[in-house]
């Protein structure tokens, strides 16, 4: 693999106008495609298979006309008693009339008709009903629809729309730019020129354009859910970044060993190449394997995530070197272009063939390795003593999907959100539908007053409202109020009531749905999964990693480096997010339960990058290794040379992830901060501290491999040996 590469950097370097030329040509069709070919994206979250999708399926069919988006406008009155007397009615018909006439809207009713006012007479409900479902309606008709009722404002009422049809795609802002500002600031730093910086940069941009184009070109013929390009577009800037940033470092140290500059970039794709190579196909895997959840979103989230690392992956070991030869020695800093030799840039001219420097082994790279090594014990223990400790709260984790109640504070969804509870109570923020089905409207007609009597006396049901009947009057619709919000464990225990309750009824089906009840669904099947792809994650890390690094011992101490990895950041997500400590330093005005897809993805992506760190500093280690260092010497080395590339990839996939900290969306906050700790506490506990401590520990054993097995397993050579081979073969002839 390793010569493949090499030749493919090198090909690349030489025709470098050819494929930059290929690659932007690419970048603007696909651009062109997006914007032409761009479909919307979904909110919501269907589950196939399950009781409440199945009734939302039934509903959309007999109840055709109820199947789009709803909305519910809550009222207060300026003072109690208004709404009982003719002034506040009139106040209240006048904003539905007007909500009644809004583009996109079917009807709405008002609360009078609805019986939808507190007994204090302040506070009423408004029921409306668009044509379209939520993910159909317009940013026009919402902006209307958040408007209504501008006349009552001046009167002193209040007027809050709300409802799922404010469930809207989140927007990208200016605020995730910061992590890609503070990612060019850590590679110039890095580099000290920039120009390299530069180059990296570029390079991982036009990837990500790339792979964004793509998936909004597909958004026309796959449905995603809103979150997916948010993902795709984290993912995709991290490891663009990363991939680049490998390739880079390993050309300027080819190039400072005194390498022409094509012979530099065609090692570096051969070595660092096989790396990203490797790393990348192990994201991938991950986040294609959560199509083993047989969840559909989830697919397709974890699809399109995956489809922007494959361009990640394809940009780094094409256009880089591309780019590279334009730079030619320019990446390297001003005095050592000065000191090796800058003039001759183009590959085939005769450049002076300095003599390498002498190998600083005084960085902090190998510092820090001696140090971990020499008091290994101690630091094995510290570093899972305190994992464990940042674990802890994990036994608490709830999952949800989110409600309204966790919008942003003084958003509209928000608003209306925090006054029915305030007026109604909790439970009429998470309604649930219950359908009553027969063959025969006798029979549909004869279940449903025995349904209402079950369910009414069920523990923490509020109200049971009368029923409503499909036009052949064999389905009936029942709306269930419960005393609790929709994320409350309390409603999750009267979904459960309810179904044990109405489950016996003969003659007809009885299904339960709902917002609440489809997330409640949801989260229970995700909860079922993750165990299922845990164990098959971890699984493929140690088969994927005996393949590398041809050792038992290694793959499973890098197997429960990263559990301890995701044990502590699902601890500290659940601190902050769920518990709220802390919560003001990432802008979280309201905590709660986690969004139920979180673990499971976070699980899929830490998986991918933590494998990219062990392969980096472990590949250098057996690399020594087998040349005949020590174990010990060979550690030192690994970490000597990868801790500062390391460093450098690790800072910028936090500072992409952190920068998404800052968006209103709590989805993606919490998953852009569970990204960005996750990598902090795998990058620089686990593999830059922990794993040179045991490795040293370990000692020669940590590189034994049965012979069988050996001859068994394929030889991916991520490290180049077979490169060398090859280069050694090719001395003779060039000499």
């Amino acid at each position: 693999m390793s010569t493949l590469l090499y030749r493919l950097g090198r090909g690349a370097m030489r025709r470098r106008r050819l494929v930059a030329t290929i690659w932007l040509v690419v970048l603007a069709g696909l651009g062109l495609a997006a914007l032409t070919l761009r479909g919307p994206t979904a909110s919501d979250f269907s589950m196939p298979g399950t009781e409440s999708q199945q009734a939302k399926d039934l509903l959309d069919e007999q109840f055709s006309e109820a199947s789009g988006a709803t909305g519910t406008i809550a009222l207060k009155a300026p003072q109690p008693g208004l709404l009982g007397t003719p002034q506040g009615q009139a106040v209240a018909t006048e904003v539905t009339q007007e909500a009644a006439t809004l583009p996109g809207v079917v009807t709405a009713v008002d609360p009078l008709t609805a019986q939808a006012i507190t007994p204090d007479g302040q506070y009423g409900l408004i029921q409306v009903q668009f044509a379209e479902g939520a993910d159909k309606v317009t940013n026009e008709e919402r902006e209307a629809y958040e408007q209504v009722g501008a006349a009552a404002k001046a009167q002193g009422w209040q007027v809050a729309p709300g409802g799922e049809v404010l469930n809207a795609e989140p927007e990208l802002g200016s605020s995730e730019a910061i992590g890609v500002v503070i990612a060019a600031i850590v590679l110039v730093i890095t580099f000290g020129s920039l120009v390299a910086a530069g180059m990296t940069m570029l390079n991982a941009l036009i990837g990500v354009g790339v792979g964004m184009a793509a998936l909004f070109a597909l958004s026309g013929v796959v449905e995603l859910t809103s979150t997916a390009p948010i993902l795709a577009l984290m993912l995709g800037l991290a490891v663009g970044i990363d991939y680049s940033l490998f390739i880079t470092s390993r050309y300027r140290q080819n190039l400072l060993e005194g390498l022409p500059p094509d012979e530099a970039v065609g090692r570096a794709v051969g070595t660092a190449g096989s790396a990203v190579l490797f790393a990348g196909a192990t994201v991938v895997i991950a986040l294609a394997g959560l199509a083993v959840v047989n969840i559909p979103f989830l697919t397709v989230m974890g699809l399109a995530a995956a489809g922007t690392v494959v361009v990640a992956v394809l940009v780094a070991l094409t256009l880089q070197p591309a780019l590279l030869g334009f730079a030619g020695r320019r990446v390297l800093r001003r005095r050592q272009r000065h000191h090796y030799g800058a003039t001759p840039t183009e590959p085939g001219t005769d450049a002076p063939e300095p003599t390498a420097p002498a190998e600083d082994r005084t960085t902090f790279g190998f510092r820090w390795a001696r140090l971990a090594i020499r008091f290994r014990v101690p630091v094995i223990l510290v570093g899972l003593l305190g994992l464990g400790a940042l674990a802890l709260p994990t036994s608490d984790m709830r999952l949800a999907l989110p409600d309204q109640g966790t919008a942003p504070v003084g958003s509209p969804a928000r608003v209306s959100n925090d006054l029915i509870s305030e007026g109604f109570g909790p439970g009429f923020t998470g309604r649930l539908a219950i359908v009553v089905a027969g063959d025969s409207p006798q029979a549909t007609a004869a279940a449903v007053p025995q349904v209402a009597a079950l369910v009414q006396d069920t523990d923490n049901v509020l109200a049971v409202t009368p029923p409503q009947l499909s036009p052949d009057g064999r389905t009936a619709l029942l709306a269930v109020i419960p005393e609790t919000g929709p994320t409350d464990p309390a409603t999750e225990q009267v979904v459960d009531d309810i179904r044990g309750s109405v489950g016996g009824i003969q003659g007809v089906d009885v299904l339960l749905t709902g917002v609440t009840a489809i997330g409640i669904d949801v989260s229970e099947k995700l909860a079922d999964a993750l165990p299922v792809y845990l164990l098959l994650v971890v699984g493929l890390s140690i088969v994927l990693l005996m393949l590398v690094f041809r050792s038992l011992l290694v793959p499973v101490k890098a197997a429960l480096g990263f559990l301890l990895t995701v044990a502590a950041t699902f601890g500290l997500t659940v601190a902050v997010f769920q518990e709220g400590h802390l919560a003001e330093l990432v802008g979280l005005d309201t905590p709660g339960p986690l969004i139920s897809f979180l673990p499971i993805l976070l699980i899929g992506i830490l998986f991918g990058l933590a494998m990219d760190y062990e392969v980096f500093l472990v590949s250098r280690m057996r690399e020594d290794f087998v040349h005949g260092d020590t174990a010990r010497q060979a550690t030192i080395n690994g970490m000597g040379h990868g801790a500062r590339v390391v460093t450098a990839a690790a800072l910028i996939m936090i500072s992409v992830f952190g920068g998404f900290v800052f968006m209103e969306d709590p989805v993606i906050k919490s998953m852009g901060f569970a990204l960005a700790v996750g990598v902090a506490i795998d990058a620089f506990v686990v593999r830059m501290t922990i794993v040179p401590a045991v490795m040293s520990l370990l000692g020669d054993a940590g590189w034994w491999l049965p012979r069988w097995l050996n001859r068994v397993l394929p030889n991916v050579d991520v490290e180049g040996e077979g490169l060398r081979h090859h280069l050694a073969e090719q001395e003779p002839a060039r000499t």
